[in-house]
């Protein structure tokens, strides 16, 4: 009895450990990168060490002679230097280093921190060992097993135990958004602050103009101050101290606060040169071989840390957010490769072919006489005129490239789900451009970011960080709930669409929330649909419910004047060719035929069957392909929820998947769930990569109908649902939709976008309670 209780307090108070130990996959490997961790930092120490006190370069660059003379050999004869000759003996070495008192101070400073850090690496042993222990014993996983289950299906072990045992006693079941609660709580919060421009990360400077500096030191400081750090907000993992829910002294916690981010800002002001030493030691060590083996690596992208922050949803995972961001990797790439300077690419191919010419020569000498390698910096002059040549092409544009930047960016809406309203229309724009490329970033800039964060984190800390310090007191007391066997979580976290929901985003006559409770760019709604995508089981409040039924309902509507289904699906293959370097299939062909349809149309083009097809935008065709998803309970038993757009092409109804499903009832039972989970966890990314191309259009002719076109003066708006369907509730739902009627477009209220950094649950929270255990 004893163990059941000790591995259900694991389950309590280390719920998001138990997410990292299945990604991470399992005990071995979490402990095999926390000992190399130890041994990476002290090899780094060890061997810098080493090479400032123990190396003489004189005698290795040969600028000093060596004396050989041995028995038998010229002592005026010049012999080969060899390694051992520029090492110092260990006694020597040893007396350079007891002479400089700066290398001892490093030194115990160095040893103090690895000591710090194998004391929590041993804490953390214990801590996955129990977590270890209650997935063989409470969750029956095997560890061998553990790379074969998904998330979603330990989610769902963990939810059927909790109704089994009752382990939160404060809650008789457990939900999806429990276990996302209590994963992501300070996640949300950062998502939420960045989403509402609260955290300083964009600086203003001469030349440059609007800058986005955030790195993982800056951002690791912002969590020190408000989450876990001496005096943050938080008492402890789950509650928000009493006296910051209180508005009556708000003043005077707003000076604390200042007072705290002022001495942990002199404290990173004191530690930046040994710091700055370690991101400089640390990059070199990590990129000097990878940038000789492979120059243009510091060309290629990667998505920023802002970026991570401003595209992620509320509540979403990070298994999750990687797998999108990849999703939308190359399609981002295309759209930035797209935008070349003519003057630039005049002068990289004039400079890449005399560079080019000289290097030709070179290695042909060396492949005539291999003795041309002994000759003085001939090896250098090689390697340079390499990554010069390198560096150049990436400033050449493909010959083959097709300029079509709107489209571009609209399949990478697709996938990052996130656009600013004036994006829309400029894509063509250098303004737009570097605007992506605040998220889509350079490794080269990423680089040099994390060597200046040592110094411009002090800054951003004292000058502009503590003049937040009230905005940040009342950010989390207005932003704060408390829910039942959670603890305290970020409100727009709940995806409350009456508290946070944004008029401009299908939420007019639903929500109640003023501009500053909106969340920016429609992340309430968006964050609301892909939680409930991923989730298929989950049972929304009712307001979030209700706000489903009513985009349900509007698709339907819309679908009636779009193209057909057959037409979109037959134009995909087109679409595939212009967005991917490979045919496609599956869940991307539904994509690629929704961004296509309207560029064909535009200009009256013939569809497949040689009938004329109207012209009809990116959001009917959305709008006819989502209405064209099963949504029928019988057609798949497991998803219980009638409002769950699935495609139905995961299933035998059409023609499309039939093959692949042929495939799943040939393979065992093991193989065939790990099948029907992936092919669920594709085509559900891909329906809310519809749904945020659909969502974003509906917001376009909301807050801009100058810009919309003709046909869509026949829609009708969300808001006219509420009295022309019985979608009032969980209880009124149907697994068949009732069309609506033809009604006329009504008028939209014009609103702000939203803008989040972390979710902060809402209005329509559960039963309040202070949690004994979380």
């Amino acid at each position: 009895m004893f163990i059941v209780d000790h591995l259900y307090q694991v389950f309590l108070n280390q719920r998001i450990y138990i997410y990292h130990y299945h990604q991470k996959n399992g005990f071995a490997c979490m402990m095999l990168s926390e000992f190399f961790e130890l041994i990476q930092f002290l090899f780094v120490v060890t061997f810098t060490t080493f090479l400032v006190n123990c190396v003489e370069y004189d005698v290795l660059f040969a600028n000093r002679a060596v004396n050989h003379t041995g028995q038998g050999q010229n002592p005026y004869e010049r012999n080969k230097v060899t390694l051992p000759d520029a090492i110092v003996p260990s006694q020597q070495c040893t007396q350079r280093i007891q002479d400089n008192s700066w290398i001892i101070f490093l030194l115990i400073m160095a040893a103090t921190f690895w000591i710090y850090r194998l004391i929590k690496v041993f804490c953390n042993i214990l801590s996955y060992w129990e977590i270890r222990q209650f997935y063989i014993k409470a969750l029956k996983i095997k560890m061998d097993e553990l790379c074969n289950f998904t998330w979603q299906e330990v989610q769902d072990r963990l939810i059927s135990l909790q109704r089994e045992q009752q382990m939160c006693i404060h809650k008789k079941e457990l939900t999806e958004l429990d276990i996302y609660h209590r994963i992501l709580r300070f996640k949300n919060y950062m998502v939420a602050m960045i989403n509402k421009s609260l955290l300083p990360v964009h600086l203003q400077l001469p030349l440059l103009g609007n800058v986005v500096f955030l790195t993982q030191g800056l951002k690791y400081n912002f969590e020190l101050i408000l989450f876990w750090g001496p005096g943050s907000l938080f008492q402890n993992k789950w509650n928000l101290h009493p006296k910051y829910k209180r508005s009556g002294n708000r003043l005077e916690l707003a000076q604390k606060l200042s007072r705290v981010i002022l001495l942990i800002g002199l404290a990173n002001l004191l530690l930046c040169p040994f710091i700055l030493v370690w991101q400089v030691l640390y990059a070199f060590f990590s990129y000097t071989e990878v940038i000789r083996r492979e120059p243009g690596s510091l060309g290629a992208r990667r998505w920023s840390l802002y970026g991570r922050l401003y595209l992620r949803h509320f509540n979403e995972l990070n298994h999750e957010l990687h797998g999108r961001l990849g999703r939308g990797y190359k399609p981002t790439s295309k759209y930035m490769n797209s935008f070349t300077s003519p003057l630039l690419a005049v002068l990289a191919k004039n400079v890449a072919f005399f560079s080019g010419s000289v290097l030709a020569v070179l290695i042909a000498l060396t492949v005539y006489d291999e003795d041309v390698l002994t000759v003085q910096h001939i090896l250098t002059a090689i390697t340079v005129l390499g990554v010069v040549i390198t560096i150049t092409r990436s400033f050449i544009p493909d010959e083959h490239m097709v300029w079509c930047p709107e489209q571009l960016l609209q399949c990478v809406l697709a996938h990052i789900h996130y656009m600013p309203d004036h994006w829309r229309g400029n894509a063509n724009k250098s303004e737009t451009r570097d605007e992506v490329a605040q998220l889509f970033q350079y490794k080269a800039v990423f680089i040099l970011e994390e060597l200046l964060s040592p110094i411009v984190t002090p800054f951003i800390l004292i000058f502009l960080l503590r003049n937040k310090s009230l905005e940040i007191i009342d950010f989390f007391r207005n932003f704060t709930v408390e829910v039942v066997g959670v603890g305290d979580i970020c409100s727009f976290a709940q995806m409350d669409i009456r508290r946070h929901g944004n008029p401009t985003w299908m939420s007019d006559g639903q929500t109640e929330a003023s501009v500053y409770q909106q969340a920016e760019n429609g992340k309430t709604e968006l964050s609301l649909m892909h939680f409930t995508l991923k989730n298929p089981r989950w049972q929304p409040p009712q307001e979030s419910s209700l706000f489903i039924s009513h985009l349900k309902e509007k698709v339907q509507h819309d679908a009636q004047g779009g193209p057909s289904t057959q037409l979109l699906l037959s134009e995909a293959p087109l679409c595939t060719s212009l967005h991917s370097n490979e045919s496609g299939a599956g869940a991307e062909s539904l994509i690629a035929s929704v961004l296509i349809h309207p560029i064909l149309t535009a200009s009256g083009l013939p569809g497949r069957d040689h009938r004329f097809v109207p012209p009809s935008s990116a959001a009917s065709a959305a709008a006819s392909v989502l209405a064209s998803l099963s949504t029928s309970h019988h057609a798949h038993p497991s998803r219980s929820r009638p409002h769950v757009l699935l495609p139905s092409s995961v299933y035998p109804e059409t023609t499309m998947y039939r093959s692949d499903r042929t495939v799943i009832n040939s393979m065992s039972n093991s193989d065939s769930r790990i099948r029907s989970n992936a092919l669920h966890s594709e085509f559900a990314s891909a329906e809310m990569s519809l749904h945020a191309i659909y969502m974003h259009e509906l917001h376009q002719q909301t807050s801009h109908p100058q810009r919309t076109s003709g046909h869509w003066q026949s829609s009708v708006p969300m808001r006219d649902f509420h009295t022309n369907t019985g979608f009032h509730g969980h209880g009124s739902h149907s697994s068949n939709i009732s069309m609506p009627a033809p009604a006329q477009l009504g008028g939209w209220k014009e609103e702000e976008e939203d803008e989040d950094d972390q979710e902060i649950n809402s209005g329509s929270s559960p039963k309040k309670a202070t949690p004994r255990s979380s």
